[in-house]
């Protein structure tokens, strides 16, 4: 979830490495940090290894490295997002390794023999800090990451290439690591298992090699990208760099390509928007159109070349995914289960590797991620893959991603990059990628007819215009933002595939206005939730004109019975009108099994707005980041 940057060339690194701290952000904001090598660009230079670090954001760090004036051709950068350790000054990334010495005894930082950043958790991190510090290494943070920098250096004879991949060996856990010595100036060496890392090339008259957590922290400097598999250790000049796997046995080119990867700048510019969600909120039409962009007709071959032949093969689904991936499984259990007529399942990823679940092999295993690289969902994906399960698709945002080289089919959503840490783009093109696999799996189960199946695709086609007129109700949307602003507990209730719409708004609200909200299929009101209902618990309402209208209105009545107030999102023809302790938005249309998809909207629009109002950070809302690559 941190962010990663380093790079090694024959000129000045450090504008890079701060502008793709900017770019990754979003993955961690409790501290960041910069190391350089000042011998790199400065042969003279006594000092070797110089370090900076901050607890405020990159512009803080940015100003930091102006007054100290750092220059470099080698270095590494960090943003962190806090597991081991409070976010603070000496747990910030980069760490050192000073070598073994008495505890006593203070070094200054120019005595610094390595330097380091990690992305992951190292699991055995105890046992090897007892181990380093009976040998007098001595710790200075909380951090599971200063025991990779001391293992490394208590291994180091000479060749940091050579040190790291003795002292991973060692590791249990997940990480991406970035390292340089004092004694190699001109180099970067780099290692990855369960959490991504790519290498940048920059060819021509000024060669440069860059490492990254994600590629869009390299736009505007490199679109030559390879991503590196796990258990891939590499080695870094400014002219050359080497790859091998963790027994020192290397890849080519074409084990390991350079891929031209499109650049995200212009993706990455707020342009006239506040925040990077308001801008993704209003980004949903395109996205939604963009991923539908290739879909002319129902046809698995738009799942993979060979999705005809799994999906004849399964008998039912199992979804696996976390946070807003999970509420879009549920939606789609609903879906599938009446459209295509088999059995869906849907498990907490992080829950489900940790059960003993029985083996279906002739399930269908649809893994859904907007990185890609969510940790627990990549382990829930392997674990189902090793009980058997052959049949494999992600739904995913991100093409290059492990995911997708993982599972055997993909649905590639065209969201474009999205930076707010609540997800929004990410979760409706989600919704419209499942509806795809909804009817091509009704059409392989012949569940549905042609005309059938025709008319559902002309509606999912609808769907970027109708989102687009949803948004239009912003200015109503604002007047409920402002009842919010003052609440600290809220209540949201839907039923069928709308209850998981309503989970997903509760969870939008307490993402980035902190106010405390849950989430009930309005059925359950009684059985509980209701002794929570009073005039400062406001009850939102998921109302769309569907089957289920009356039994809604029979709950809502209940709120209304016990003082409780209500704000319903309600399809025209649904007789809910205005009233005391009762607020209406009239939605422009009613749109039958994808109404799910423009009900979410409305709720996005409500937790930003809350959330403005309350003053908070929408775009990076404490204690979360956006693509969680730890367990």
């Amino acid at each position: 979830m941190c962010g990663i940057v380093g790079g090694v060339a024959h000129h000045d690194v450090v504008p890079v490495l701060l502008q793709g701290l900017q770019r990754l952000e979003y993955r961690g904001y409790d501290s960041c940090g910069l190391a350089v090598h000042t011998a790199s660009m400065n042969p003279a230079s006594e000092e070797g290894l110089h370090r900076t670090r901050s607890t405020a954001r990159v512009a803080q760090l940015q100003a930091q490295v102006r007054e100290e004036s750092l220059h470099a051709a080698t270095g590494i950068a960090h943003t962190r997002w806090a597991t081991h350790g409070a976010p603070s000054l000496y747990n910030a990334h980069p760490h050192f390794s000073f070598g073994p010495h008495p505890k006593e005894q203070q070094l200054p930082e120019s005595a610094a023999r390595i330097a380091l950043v990690h992305n992951g958790i190292i699991e055995n991190y105890e046992v090897l800090r007892r181990e380093l510090e009976a040998k007098n290494y001595v710790f200075s943070s909380d951090t599971d990451t200063e025991v990779v920098v001391h293992l490394i250096d208590s291994v180091y004879n000479g060749d940091l290439f050579e040190a790291l991949k003795e002292a991973t060996a060692r590791l249990h856990g997940a990480y991406a690591l970035a390292v340089m010595h004092r004694d190699e100036p001109h180099r970067l060496v780099g290692a990855r298992a369960g959490s991504p890392l790519v290498l940048g090339v920059v060819g021509g008259d000024s060669p440069a090699h860059y490492l990254a957590s994600d590629a869009m922290a390299l736009s505007g400097v490199t679109d030559k990208i390879v991503y590196l598999e796990e258990g891939d250790l590499v080695d870094l000049q400014a002219a050359k760099y080497w790859i091998t796997d963790s027994q020192g046995r290397a890849f080519d080119e074409q084990q390991r390509p350079v891929q031209t990867v499109q650049a995200f700048a212009a993706a990455a510019e707020l342009e006239p928007y506040q925040h990077y969600m308001q801008k993704e909120i209003f980004e949903q039409p395109r996205a939604l159109a963009d991923t539908l962009t290739d879909v002319l007709e129902v046809n698995p071959a738009l799942f993979g070349d060979s999705a005809w032949r799994h999906f004849e093969a399964v008998d039912s689904v199992l979804i696996l995914a976390c946070g807003t991936s999970y509420y879009s499984g549920l939606v789609a259990k609903y879906w599938i289960e009446a459209i295509a007529k088999i059995p869906v399942q849907v498990e907490i990823a992080s829950e489900y590797r940790y059960r003993q679940s029985v083996p279906h092999p002739a399930a269908l295993v649809v893994v859904i991620s907007q990185s890609g690289e969510t940790a627990d969902t990549l382990a829930a994906l392997r674990h189902a893959k090793s009980l058997g399960h052959n049949h494999t698709l992600t739904i995913c945002n991100v093409a290059t991603s492990t995911m997708v080289r993982e599972c055997a089919l993909s649905y590639i959503t065209r969201a474009g990059v999205e930076i707010g840490v609540a997800s929004t783009k990410a979760f409706t093109t989600q919704l419209a990628a499942l509806y795809l696999l909804t009817l091509t799996l009704a059409q392989s189960k012949k569940a549905q007819d042609e005309a059938s199946l025709a008319k559902h695709l002309h509606s999912l086609r609808h769907i970027p215009s109708a989102v687009q007129a949803v948004l239009a109700l912003e200015p109503q949307i604002i007047s409920w933002a402002r009842a919010f602003i003052g609440m600290d507990n809220a209540l949201f209730l839907g039923r069928g595939a709308h209850y998981p719409i309503a989970l997903e708004g509760a969870l939008k609200l307490k993402e980035i206005s902190y106010i405390h909200a849950e989430a009930y299929p309005a059925g359950e009101l009684k059985h509980g939730p209701l002794a929570l209902v009073t005039s400062a618990m406001p009850v939102v309402v998921v109302a769309p004109n569907d089957a289920l209208l009356e039994k809604l209105k029979s709950n809502m009545q209940e709120v209304r019975a016990r003082g409780g107030v209500l704000y319903v999102l309600a399809d025209a023809h649904t007789s809910i009108d205005n009233s005391e302790g009762t607020h209406v938005i009239r939605m422009p249309e009613h749109y039958g099994a994808l109404s799910p998809i423009l009900h979410v909207i409305p709720l996005q629009l409500l937790a930003y707005h809350t959330a403005l109002g309350k003053g908070t950070d929408v775009d990076k809302p404490r204690n979360l980041a956006k693509s969680v690559t730890v367990e």
